[in-house]
């Protein structure tokens, strides 16, 4: 590997110990001096140095070697100038200073970073170092604030919307406690709205705001807020490029502003999938340092007239009839998907219908191949070279390209327990494999799980195996398929004036319908779940539409979290 240049380098003192400190474009790092190695500064305490809480976890993370510390420019999130006083708080404690250090080094700065903790939580940290004078330590600022500055992909102006309402209504205390400190610190600026309805963000988006002013747009709340935004903002591109919703046909133009998720919800699917933890901290984090992470996103029709995007979850059957049940037992709080899921498995209904859908056949990856989406992805990287390709194809010859989809699509028509369509893993705390484990956020496909008609204990082992280790799909009764888009039609397709009417039959017969759910006003059709909201149709045509949205993230890590400029081993 290329040795990078330094653009700084000085011996500084770190908690009564002296360390070559030095800056490159990349990294900014610190080590011992050999005088330091052997003796503390003048004025040092007796006894063993006390490194403090994150200095030890970067030195577990980063170590080169003993006493050696590495932190990636990158993941810097601000540096100031401190004031010295006999006592410096840095690391969240306070630390002794003594008189004598303090005397030879008067001048100190801060530097708060990004401190990766356990199960992808990250935190910001602070490392005080003191120079002999001032002009050096004004120099080392300025020099990290221009480092700084050349990472263009950090946002500067955010628009924040805070649902208040969802959750366990702690959205504006997170916001305030949690968050706004460190975009203060970032020296982001903000404007705040408080959302005061249903679809207030959404509608705010599609007309009122001047997105032209903002980097980005970040939501304080649950899965049901990240919804509203990408509504506003999908609806919002597509009329100033004159496209149609209505039209299943449609290739929608990709949304420019980033989406932020502050996750302050009773379910955070999406967070959780392209972060790894549902921790506000963290997710602040990601968008401070300027992190993009591609997103696909499903549009949603029937007959020609658009219903809804998806990002997560399309379930037809089971999870429809368990959102349906749910919906009525809103007064239960979170134990009502519970209640709802117990009740709905043991009343096993089973819908029949046609599923026509259009394979991927032209990608990497299979949706029983165990690759999971991470930070980096090979699978979604390539999808993102074929969008650009696609792009210079359709322009050349569009009718080619849509004789070639209408050949290659296939036909099921079965009795089903359920049907999903996962675009994501959908994993979360309580599945921590998700409903499709292999699903990638950003090639342009959804997972098509089909589970037909089975015995209550086999549909029980399908559930199980979603938190454990077992393959799901490899059930008789169930298969799955990677498409790009699909159909499904319900055997009883019923008018609307069928539908009045057999509304009206419910009403008189309730008393009898809910004794004898046999009896001919039983519901022969299930509900869409779209992402968590119940569509008004069965019948819905749905396309998968290749990184539409782009989030403040960088998808799950893996260890190592990244490679060591300085050195060739991971840190």
């Amino acid at each position: 590997m290329e040795k990078q240049p330094k653009l700084l380098s000085s011996q500084l003192l770190l908690k009564n110990r002296l360390f070559e400190v030095t800056l490159q474009r990349a990294t900014l790092s610190w080590k011992d001096t050999p005088a330091a190695g052997r003796r503390r500064a003048s004025g040092g305490i007796n006894g063993t140095l006390k490194v403090g809480s994150c200095l030890a976890k970067v030195l577990h993370r980063s170590r080169k070697g003993a006493g050696s510390y590495c932190v990636p420019v990158s993941e810097i999130i601000a540096v100031r100038e401190t004031e010295v006083d006999s006592r410096t708080k840095d690391d969240g404690r306070w630390q002794k200073m003594s008189q004598a250090s303090a005397g030879t080094h008067p001048f100190a700065f801060t530097v708060s970073y990004v401190d990766r903790g356990s199960r992808h939580r990250w935190r910001c940290s602070d490392v005080t170092f003191h120079c002999p004078d001032g002009a050096l330590c004004h120099q080392w600022v300025q020099t990290i604030k221009e480092q700084l500055l050349l990472l263009t992909n950090r946002p500067k102006h955010l628009l924040v919307y805070i649902n208040p309402f969802g959750g366990k209504q702690q959205g504006k205390r997170i916001y305030e406690q949690k968050v706004a400190p460190l975009f203060s610190r970032a020296s982001i600026s903000t404007d705040v709205i408080v959302t005061e309805r249903a679809n207030h963000a959404r509608d705010h988006l599609r007309t009122d705001a001047d997105l032209k002013k903002y980097d980005g747009v970040v939501c304080v709340g649950g899965d049901g807020m990240f919804s509203e935004v990408i509504h506003g903002l999908i609806s919002r591109t597509q009329r100033e490029a004159g496209v149609d919703e209505n039209c299943p046909e449609e290739k929608l133009v990709p949304c420019d502003l980033r989406i932020g998720i502050i996750p302050a919800g009773s379910t955070d699917c999406i967070c959780y999938a392209t972060v790894g933890v549902n921790d506000p901290i963290t997710s602040a984090l990601h968008i401070i340092v300027g992190d993009s992470q591609a997103l696909d996103v499903c549009s949603v029709h029937h007959n020609s007239t658009f219903l809804r995007y998806s990002v997560s979850l399309l379930g037809y059957g089971f999870y429809g009839d368990v959102l349906t049940d749910s919906e009525r037992k809103r007064w239960m709080g979170p134990a009502r998907y519970d209640i709802s899921g117990l009740k709905t498995f043991l009343t096993h209904n089973y819908y029949e219908g046609t599923v026509s859908f259009l394979p991927a056949t032209d990608i990497l990856g299979t949706p029983r191949d165990k690759t999971k989406c991470r930070a980096g992805c090979y699978v979604c990287q390539d999808s993102e070279w074929r969008l650009s390709e696609d792009k210079q194809l359709c322009k050349l010859d569009e009718d080619v390209l849509d004789q070639e989809e209408d050949g290659r699509w296939q036909v099921i028509r079965s009795k089903f327990l359920a049907i999903n369509a996962a675009s994501m893993s959908c994993a979360c705390p309580r599945s921590p494999k998700g409903l499709s484990p292999a699903a990638h956020l950003a090639d342009g496909t959804a997972d098509l799980i089909l589970v037909r008609k089975c015995s209550r204990l086999d549909f029980l082992r399908h559930l199980l195996r979603h938190t454990s280790k077992d393959d799901q799909f490899d059930l008789a009764f169930v298969e799955v398929h990677r498409v790009r888009r699909f159909r499904f039609t319900p055997k009883h397709c019923e008018s609307d004036s069928e539908l009045d009417l057999k509304e009206s039959g419910k009403k008189l017969f309730s008393h009898i319908c809910r004794d004898h759910p046999a009896c001919g006003c039983a519901t022969v059709n299930s509900n869409w779940n779209c992402d968590g909201e119940i569509l008004q149709h069965a019948a819905i045509e749905v396309r998968v539409h290749c990184q539409l949205v782009k989030l403040f993230a960088r998808g799950i890590e893996e260890l190592p979290v990244f490679e060591d400029p300085c050195c060739p081993s991971a840190i």
